[in-house]
């Protein structure tokens, strides 16, 4: 870490990463909305960045990084590899003005819904808060900023849809995200495979 980070703290969270060609897909759809609706202004998801996020830690001491990890192991080691769903387009919030755009998953197996109670327990062992609102995995696909015309965007967006792509997940990845002018950086910190199935 640089010597100008005084405050010694990165921004962290803990995801499931996806497979290139499903974040291309996604792009795909991503490119298609910018290019319906080039008024709205909004931060869009870029290729390197789209992922799975099960849960976001921010701002956290550098120095407890490792104990992070450590509980993302924890939580990993309980969970065999799994199927994802990616598919379904909607908007938070469901009514009003939309602010972000997603695309839905569906773990039929209960592992996903398994992993995330476990890496909460682990993750509040070792010192860091649970997370308050209920679990709804999805891929945020952009963030809205500006009001004009974002509820026929998020019309268009349910319209088009996400044809169902299938990812497998094997490992839980702790991210460090630095944001910058051009848009966030994201940096793997560590890798936490799950448990083979037990023949």
């Amino acid at each position: 870490m640089s010597s100008n980070e005084s405050s010694n703290k990165w921004r962290i969270f803990v995801a499931i990463e996806l497979p290139t060609p499903v974040r291309r897909k996604l792009i795909e759809h991503i490119d298609r909305l910018r290019s319906t609706m080039p008024s709205v202004r909004a931060s869009w998801g870029r290729e390197e960045n789209l992922h799975l996020t099960l849960k976001f830690i921010g701002d956290t001491p550098v120095t407890t990084v490792e104990a992070l990890a450590q509980a993302a192991q924890r939580a990993a080691s309980k969970v065999e590899p799994f199927e994802i769903i990616v598919e379904g387009c909607g908007a938070f919030p469901p009514h009003g003005q939309p602010r972000v755009l997603w695309v839905g998953t569906e773990e039929p197996s209960g592992q996903l819904a398994l992993l995330n109670r476990a890496l909460e327990d682990e993750c509040a062992k070792a010192g860091f808060p649970r997370e308050q609102r209920p679990f709804h995995p999805h891929l945020t696909i952009a963030r809205i900023r500006k009001p004009n015309d974002s509820r026929r965007l998020a019309a268009i967006h349910k319209e088009l849809g996400f044809r169902p792509e299938t990812v497998r997940a094997s490992e839980l990845a702790v991210i460090r995200s630095e944001l910058r002018s051009e848009g966030s950086r994201h940096t793997i910190i560590s890798r936490q495979a799950f448990s083979p199935a037990v023949e």
